[in-house]
């Protein structure tokens, strides 16, 4: 991935000079490549001949082990995957910290990745800052998440913190063009907020972009008084919260930049700019700031146990209140 080459060159600076930081934090949106980057490290830190650049040479031994998901010296830590918490326990930051503070078995390195490390729960961060502050040598630890800022300030400070950006935009879209030839590129890459990664991924979903345009016409119906709320949230529920909560993010994003500017340099959603626009000049914009924020709080609650029928209604019904509010002329009231 091109726009990663510039964070792999450092890393294998360090590596080369001997300064390779025991604890890295690679953080980022979703899509951006930071899971890959970690892997290809752990590879090159466990192959026994990498190319020049630090690449695993994909034929040793070791890189055998990988492929076949036995190498004794990489360790994964993720969620229990038979707990609904969707944490991870500090019983797993206690096995591996019984392994860690054995030498490697076969490589230089003995490698843990963390993933989400923002998924630790309170015991599990504890137990690993302990691990963190009296690392053994030629051993690295490499957290990787989206929401750092869960991880405890202690945690973050014994860390290197290794952020991938989303990249530009014209880079992204010769990379996508480069893995499969698509006329839609551009817009699949609007919707998954400039994430190539991600954008290749929701490629594979046939429906995704018919689901986006029931999500959106969902809301402009409501917004002009046509559709009832609780039968479209109904439909939303149907496709799933965190797709539409995402969705109606950006929509709302579009809204407020159109608001102020006719033709605005970035739209998530460009190919319905027309729709969007006749109904951005009625919007009162205090209203749908409000709105907007109500949409982010929502969907931070993605991870609980709460209704989500109840919660798209809850905004349906909010919506529907800010639509008549611009129909009518009299301003808008969500709280």
């Amino acid at each position: 991935m091109p726009w990663t080459d510039a964070i792999w060159s450092r890393l294998q600076a360090a590596r080369a000079a001997d300064r390779l930081a025991h604890g890295l934090l690679i953080s980022g949106p979703n899509g951006v490549g930071k899971r890959a980057l970690a892997r290809a490290l752990a590879q090159s830190l466990l192959c026994q001949t990498p190319s020049a650049q630090g690449l695993a040479c994909g034929q040793c031994a070791d890189c055998r082990l990988l492929a076949a998901g036995s190498h004794p010296d990489l360790i994964e830590v993720g969620p229990d995957p038979e707990s609904k918490s969707g944490e991870i326990p500090i019983d797993a930051v206690r096995l591996f910290a019984e392994r860690e503070s054995l030498t490697p078995s076969r490589a230089l390195f003995k490698v843990v990745l963390i993933d989400p490390a923002d998924r630790l729960n309170q015991a599990a961060a504890n137990a690993l800052l302990k691990t963190l502050e009296e690392p053994t040598g030629h051993t690295v630890l490499c957290l990787i998440g989206e929401r750092i800022g869960r991880l405890p300030a202690t945690i973050r400070s014994r860390c290197l913190l290794i952020p991938v950006p989303i990249p530009d935009e014209a880079q992204a879209l010769s990379w996508l063009a480069s893995r499969a030839p698509r006329a839609d590129w551009p817009l699949r890459l609007r919707l998954a907020h400039g994430a190539p990664l991600r954008a290749l991924a929701e490629a594979a979903d046939s429906a995704r972009l018919e689901q986006r345009g029931q999500c959106l016409d969902g809301l402009l119906e409501i917004a002009r008084g046509r559709g009832d709320p609780v039968t479209i949230a109904g439909r939303w529920n149907e496709i799933g919260a965190g797709r539409i909560l995402d969705w109606l993010a950006g929509i709302m994003g579009d809204l407020l930049r159109l608001g102020v500017c006719a033709t605005p340099p970035r739209l998530d959603h460009p190919d319905r700019q027309d729709d969007l626009a006749a109904l951005a000049q009625r919007l009162d914009p205090a209203a749908a700031h409000r709105f907007l924020k109500r949409i982010l709080e929502t969907r931070a609650l993605g991870e609980s146990n709460l209704n989500q029928q109840l919660l798209l209604e809850s905004l349906a019904l909010d919506w529907a209140r800010i639509g008549q509010s611009a129909r009518t002329g009299t301003g808008g009231s969500s709280g």
